[in-house]
């Protein structure tokens, strides 16, 4: 047994979703949001350094020391798996390490909205699930794949890093790739795959150029391509993966993006106000003939009402789905607040003594 497995047994019996590691601190658990110790005394240099060494490859360590940053996938036991991020930081080396859960859920189980689930029955297209760091993209995609996964005989390519939630072969084959040990980067796993048979690809982050225009490529010669973005709204999403790139390529990746997108998830997670834990709320995009024509006509600011009045195709707008969990009291006014796209909406609902948020300006983020 490892050292450091006692910290991860500490994890899960307490119910965290994160151990924070960094020298010169106390070992610290994030929980229900929340960041807090679970031990005194602080980490010394050659106790972090041994407890990381431990569990991972020893040519990786080195890479790790060389470059300041490493990601992998360590497995405890059968049910406990977790995601790890090494680093280098002013007191030293850091580590902070996510529980990802073994057991997949369903887009049922994680109360998402059921539109969500439609987009694993197409045949072709890109659909981007976005959000910030720690918003539940990969469980999210996860249920997704494991939809397909259960219901069609496919071949499923993941470009990951690193590899979290691991999927068995049911009715479709899945082959699992891990960046940088199974390919170098996103953009060659992505490339190799349209040459390996596949039907469905999914590339864990879209972050260059090469990437983004592979992933349009895939998508508009016939393959299923989903990707997730750091953006926060389907808005943003467009008008990045324009923006990534030159002014004079700009025109060509809208019309192109325009005939391949499919739709657009966006996830936040909110502290919830009824009960320990967080509740996700999505803003969902459905690529129909008036959204192709805003894309291709750079009038991504008419997503707005496209998206508001697109409900009998399954499209919700972020602020209203957050207002929905507001009305239900599963999360506080305050919370509501900050998250909210448009403020001036929810400024009325803030308690008195937090009013003077609303009043110190803030309509539209």
């Amino acid at each position: 047994m490892a050292v450091i497995d006692q910290y991860f047994q500490h994890l899960v019996s307490g119910g965290g979703s994160d151990l924070h590691l960094s020298e010169g601190q106390p070992p610290k658990m994030r929980a229900h949001g929340a960041v807090s110790p679970i031990a005194e005394g602080v980490l010394e240099h050659a106790t972090i350094d041994h407890m990381l060494r431990e569990i991972c490859d020893p040519k990786a360590y080195e890479r790790f020391l060389e470059k300041g940053d490493l990601d992998f996938a360590y497995e405890m036991d059968e049910e406990s798996r977790f995601r790890c991020n090494y680093f280098k930081q002013k007191n030293g080396l850091g580590a902070v390490f996510r529980l990802i859960p073994t057991e997949i859920k369903t887009i049922q189980e994680l109360n998402l909205p059921d539109t969500i689930e439609t987009f694993g029955d197409l045949r072709s297209g890109l659909v981007l699930v976005t959000g910030p760091t720690g918003s539940g993209k990969s469980t999210t995609l996860a249920a997704l794949m494991d939809y397909i996964n259960r219901t069609y005989a496919r071949h499923i390519i993941t470009v990951e890093e690193p590899i979290e939630f691991v999927h068995r072969n049911k009715k479709s084959t899945i082959t699992q790739r891990e960046v940088p040990i199974h390919c170098p980067s996103f953009a060659d796993g992505l490339r190799a795959s349209l040459r390996e048979d596949a039907d469905i690809v999914l590339v864990g982050e879209m972050r260059d150029l090469e990437t983004i225009s592979l992933a349009l490529t895939a998508a508009e010669t016939g393959l299923l391509v989903f990707g997730t973005l750091h953006t926060n709204n389907a808005r943003k999403t467009v008008d990045r993966l324009v923006d990534v790139f030159p002014s004079d390529q700009q025109s060509q990746v809208r019309t192109m993006l325009a005939g391949s997108l499919r739709g657009v998830v966006a996830q936040l997670l909110l502290k919830r106000e009824d009960k320990p834990g967080r509740v996700a709320v999505n803003e969902i995009l459905v690529a129909t003939p008036a959204v192709s024509a805003v894309i291709r006509e750079g009038a991504t600011q008419k997503l707005y009402d496209i998206i508001t009045g697109g409900k009998e195709y399954g499209m919700q707008f972020m602020d209203d789905a957050i207002w929905e969990k507001l009305v239900g009291g599963m999360v506080s006014p305050l919370e509501a607040y900050m998250k909210a796209i448009d403020k001036s909406r929810f400024r009325a609902a803030l308690p008195p003594e937090h009013q003077e948020l609303g009043n110190s300006g803030g309509g539209t983020e």
